[in-house]
């Protein structure tokens, strides 16, 4: 992993946490326990901060970035998709945002929501929970089943429960002696 303090702002990250050798972090970045910030990521908490609850993953290539007075937190058991954008908004608890998903300024996203893939939050718009949301510009398409947030969890838990500590554990660099 590449940390970077910008300033007086340091990135933190939890001890049980995992972050891939090619992820970049910078700034006012706050990783929780159990979290997992995966391949190319780059979080660049370098105007507010970017806090990443318990459990969350940030998948491949996800760019996380903040603006002046939009700070960027994201609850405790959220996936970020490979690929997905996330900036200066509030995710809660549960929810997933699929791959190449973009949330912008201000955005909130309720808990346990699947934002779609290629999804556009524009700025500002606030989701409620359990929304199953889509399309660019996105919209609420229906409200989540309770098997829609079985699923959801078991993704989560996925990242949490398997891939983080197997990755944490068990990865090595072959390129390097």
């Amino acid at each position: 992993m590449t940390l970077y303090r910008l300033g007086d702002r340091v990135p933190t990250v939890h001890a049980s946490a995992f972050v891939a050798d090619t992820a970049t972090i910078v700034g006012d970045v706050r990783l929780g326990a159990d979290s997992s910030v995966w391949f190319g990521a780059i979080l660049r908490g370098d105007t507010e901060p970017i806090v990443v609850g318990a459990g969350t993953n940030i998948q491949d290539g996800a760019v996380l970035h903040t603006d002046a007075g939009c700070p960027l937190t994201i609850a405790a058991h959220v996936t970020v998709g490979h690929q997905a954008v996330l900036h200066g908004c509030t995710i809660d608890e549960g929810s997933l945002i699929g791959i190449q998903a973009v949330v912008l300024d201000g955005a909130v996203i309720g808990r346990q929501c699947l934002v779609g893939a290629g999804a556009v939050v524009t700025a500002g718009k606030a989701f409620p929970e359990r929304s199953l949301i889509l399309g660019a510009p996105a919209k609420v398409v229906r409200t989540l089943t309770d098997e829609d947030v079985a699923r959801l969890r078991t993704n989560i838990g996925f990242y949490a429960e398997v891939r983080r500590p197997m990755y944490k554990a068990a990865l090595h660099r072959m390129d390097q002696a």
